[in-house]
């Protein structure tokens, strides 16, 4: 296969020529619209800004916001100049930024006003108190000796911080010289994005990721929805994050599409968007669309003119998948799996899958990408159906983890092999199928049980909206199963009906010891579900019981 072999910014121009009219981002919920040619020059103006402020080449610049009209901006600017774009989780506090900052070498940190109960401007001046008495570009922190900038993106002025507008007027005033010069010293095997891993084992480390490995991943995750100049996706997942950046914005652009971004996730906003702008692709975690599945005013909304997207981010209950098939018109819908040490995506399902690997697997290798499925102990690849860890090689893989030379030599074995820490199979067919996580798996007296077996079983239970099965602590068996339900609105159930529902279906070992009626669960800001927060859950709601 041909790969992809320029940059962010680069290509961003190439498609402009293109497609200079075509709207290239819209926020439908609001009526903005930028083109190709209105961001390109939106982008550009941005670039000789940030580059006023002393941001060059490999400089690391930090965006902590969510899905705001200006983060794609902020993205190719820096892009455009070499600089790296580290991405910051929306979830973090003090303490979770404070690491962050340290860790990433930021040299400017980039923010918007708040999110949920965080105050970030309130946040980044007590960690930053310098910020009240200095000028702005003249920055001299004593906990970050590195940071020089903080950048308000938006209109408020805020002491000590520059805003967008500032930066974009400094840009009007700056010859292109020194961006053109920028532009062509970029190379596509140079980082271009840090995005930290969710650290829910460990300190967070920084996964460097080139334009090289983030337009050809995105290229071919188009590729397996048939992407065209015609398409419209609906982005509703984080831009922070690997499924907004790459199987979103890379996946778009690579295609000359159109996205039509949502700022955080409602459901309502999903769905007029979707109705609004006709559009053809729809991306979501499973809780994203769960929840627009079981909304109110779900059918007052027309989903014809969808017709491919991706489920991705953690396992898809088969019944939410045909839902998504049959409600919402996602006939030609896709399961994409990968981690973002693999840039993400290592397998796809295809647009002309049948639907039943569509529902039951992960699909097939991406083009250019080898995956194989070794035993942990051994190394050695599994035969057809054995379980073992899934594992991947190819123009993907990340760099390595930013100054953590032996976390990246954990992870990338001497072969070049990526090791996830998930477990799967491999079908006789080709397709994958991811069947735990080595750190989910639930050790009982010495047995192994794999948590998503049992919940495919479960989910079978029609009163049942969503389930999670976890470890909890336990004296004499080490652990015991728990399953953590979420039921159906006017459903109800007892411990007893679960556990008399897997009498004689499952194996005893594998019937939960411990049935918990939740109304949702602990996720991470990409809304993938932290499972080891269960187990403490768990002990909780049993000391409550007494």
């Amino acid at each position: 296969m041909r790969l992809i072999e320029t940059t962010l910014g680069s290509l961003l121009e190439e498609k402009t020529s293109e497609f200079a009219d075509k709207d290239f981002i819209i926020y439908s919920d609001r009526n903005l619209r930028f083109t190709y040619s209105q961001f390109n020059e939106r982008v550009d103006q941005l670039a000789k800004g940030l580059m006023a402020l002393g941001i060059k080449k490999d400089s690391h610049v930090g965006i902590w916001a969510t899905n705001v009209p200006d983060w794609c901006t902020f993205m190719f600017a820096t892009a455009k100049i070499g600089a790296v774009l580290v991405t910051v989780n929306t979830e973090y506090k003090l303490h979770e930024l404070e690491y962050l900052v340290k860790q990433a070498d930021l040299d400017t940190l980039c923010i918007i006003d708040s999110y949920k109960d965080s105050d970030y401007v309130q946040i980044v001046n007590e960690l930053v108190p310098e910020l009240k008495t200095c000028s702005r570009g003249e920055l001299k922190s004593e906990k970050f000796p590195k940071l020089r900038n903080v950048v308000f993106i938006g209109q408020e002025k805020h002491r000590g911080m520059y805003n967008t507008q500032e930066l974009l007027l400094l840009g009007s005033h700056t010859s292109d010289e020194g961006l053109r010069r920028a532009v062509d010293a970029c190379n596509c095997q140079d980082v271009v994005n840090m995005q930290y891993t969710s650290g829910t084992t460990g300190f967070p480390k920084g996964v460097m990721l080139t334009h090289y490995n983030i337009l050809n991943n995105g290229y071919n995750i188009g590729e397996c929805q048939k992407f065209t100049d015609k398409d419209i996706l609906c982005l509703a997942p984080p831009l922070f994050h690997c499924f907004g950046i790459v199987l979103g914005v890379m996946a778009v652009l690579t295609h000359g599409a159109s996205m039509a971004i949502i700022e955080t996730f409602d459901p309502l906003v999903v769905m007029a968007s979707v109705q609004k702008e006709k559009c053809t692709a729809l991306y979501g975690v499973p809780t994203m669309f769960i929840a627009e599945l079981n909304h109110p005013m779900f059918d007052m909304f027309d989903f014809s003119s969808l017709r491919t997207g991706i489920m991705a981010g953690s396992p898809c209950p088969m019944e939410t998948m045909k839902q998504v098939v049959d409600k919402m018109n996602m006939s030609e819908v896709t399961i994409a799996y990968g981690l973002t040490e693999a840039s993400p995506v290592m397998t796809q399902t295809v647009t002309d899958d049948p639907l039943e690997k569509r529902v039951s697997t992960v699909g097939r290798e991406l083009p250019g990408v080898e995956v194989k499925v070794l035993d942990h102990e051994t190394g050695e690849e599994c035969a057809i159906e054995v379980q073992g860890e899934l594992c991947c090689r190819g123009y993907n893989i990340m760099k390595g983890y930013y100054k953590m030379p032996e976390a990246t030599a954990a992870c990338i074995d001497s072969g070049g092999w990526l090791h996830s820490g998930d477990l799967g199979i491999k079908d006789a067919d080709g397709y994958f199928r991811v069947t735990g996580r080595i750190k989910d798996m639930i050790i009982r007296g010495g047995e192994n049980i794999y948590p998503r077996e049992i919940e495919e079983f479960l989910y079978t239970m029609p009163q049942i909206k969503d389930i999670q099965v976890a470890g909890v602590p336990d004296e004499k068996y080490g652990e015991q199963v728990g399953a953590f339900i979420v039921l159906h609105d006017g459903q109800a159930l007892s411990q007893e009906d679960v556990r008399d529902f897997c009498r004689g279906q499952i194996s005893r070992h594998k019937i939960p010891r411990h049935v918990f009626f939740v109304d949702g669960y602990p996720l991470t800001a990409s809304g993938k579900i932290q499972k080891f927060k269960l187990g403490e859950i768990a002990l909780e709601m049993i000391k409550e019981k007494g």
